[in-house]
């Protein structure tokens, strides 16, 4: 089957980045089309970040999307902090809804199997696909959104003479643990040993974080072994229950620029990567949405091309800003605690960062709106 279509974008991805712009377009009356590989199901089960950021909440109202950012997943009566050495402290480091887009009428097609990008530097780019009865279905289109994530096929597609990768690898990892455990209570914890942290996921399940060394196995961390550091990094007993996914996430930042290769255009991890610390990863994709989102409206209600040109300049000046931050907070949360990695040195320095956070309120206000998304 072949399609083709004015004024169309095609989305390849419905994570967070794909889903909001398709309803931000939805909502303007310019057409789009999303693409994604997995099933509804998949995609409404699957676990992903958490935390939406003072600028996404206003973003989201602002579209008219206040209801995917209601309710959040963090009971309100069960205490948050950070931990110092088993100490609490007052310092707050700081679901996608496909319903919301099938509901108004867009076009959202899972089970793309084998997704192929063509002639991206033309005036008509195809994205072709695989049904999972073994059809095939080719769609011409005026642009490609690339929010498929950091391993789809979007950003692949771009010749690698096109792209220049900057990355920074930190000398550890982290241990992911999805547990079915209420987080009570939640947030981070320095110590000795290493970084811990507990975020909740739902009503009834959490998601635990444990620093570990970068060439670590989840084969070395037996279940008993995961319950016993958190006791000891956060100083206290803490809830146990089924683990049902553990795996080693290694703590890197990357970015490619630019964020554009003819009609296509890279949106949030198919473009750059933060370390999990930072809790940026979802703020940079749902920048990125809006940047384009807006560029597109102009373009077609207004011919007005210039947003569109500008859309990787734009994004880049924002990703850098937050990149700086996620390299600080990481650094910052990391070398306060286990000294084996950076020395006891740089283990004082952050001591001295933490206490001024806590003490100073210039430097708590600048924190808060680093963290919350607001420069």
């Amino acid at each position: 089957m072949v399609e083709s279509a004015e004024n169309t974008t095609v989305v390849i991805g419905a994570g967070v980045a794909g889903l909001a712009l398709g309803n931000f377009l939805l909502r303007s009356g310019v057409s789009c089309t999303i693409v994604e590989k997995h099933s509804r199901a998949y995609v409404e089960k699957r676990q992903r970040a958490g935390t939406v950021d003072s600028r996404g909440v206003r973003m989201f109202r602002e579209w008219e999307l206040a209801d995917v950012v209601k309710g959040g997943s963090s009971p309100k009566e069960i205490a948050g902090g950070t931990w110092i050495d088993g100490v609490r402290y007052p310092l707050g480091l700081g679901d996608d809804d496909t319903d919301a887009f099938l509901g108004a009428g867009g076009d959202l097609r899972f089970e793309a199997l084998d997704v192929g990008l063509e002639d991206l530097d033309s005036e008509r780019p195809t994205v072709r696909y695989r049904n999972p009865d073994g059809s095939a279905t080719t769609v011409t289109c005026d642009y490609v959104a690339g929010c498929d994530g950091f391993h789809g096929v979007s950003r692949a597609s771009v010749p690698a003479e096109a792209l220049t990768r900057y990355s920074h690898a930190y000398p550890y990892s982290w241990l992911s643990v999805l547990a079915e455990v209420l987080a009570a209570p939640f947030g981070m914890a320095i110590h000795d040993r290493g970084l811990a942290a507990r975020f909740p996921r739902g009503a009834d399940a959490s998601r635990l974080y444990l620093q570990c060394p970068a060439g670590d196995t989840p084969e070395q961390w037996p279940d008993e072994r995961i319950w016993s550091e958190l006791r000891s990094r956060f100083g206290a007993d803490v809830p146990t229950g089924r683990i049902v996914d553990k795996r080693i996430v290694p703590l890197r930042s990357v970015v490619f620029s630019p964020m554009s290769y003819g009609r296509l255009h890279l949106l949030g991890d198919s473009a750059h990567l933060v370390p999990p610390m930072s809790a940026k990863g979802i703020h940079l994709a749902l920048h990125d949405t809006e940047v384009f989102a807006r560029a597109i409206i102009a373009k077609v209600q207004e011919d007005d091309a210039s947003l569109l040109d500008g859309y990787s300049d734009t994004c880049l000046n924002h990703v850098w800003n937050y990149q700086a931050y996620a390299i600080w907070i990481t650094d910052l949360m990391h070398d306060a605690g286990d000294a084996s990695y950076q020395g006891a040195f740089r283990k004082q320095i952050a001591r001295a960062e933490l206490q001024r956070l806590i003490d100073s309120p210039t430097a708590s206000r600048l924190y808060d709106e680093l963290s919350g998304g607001l420069l």
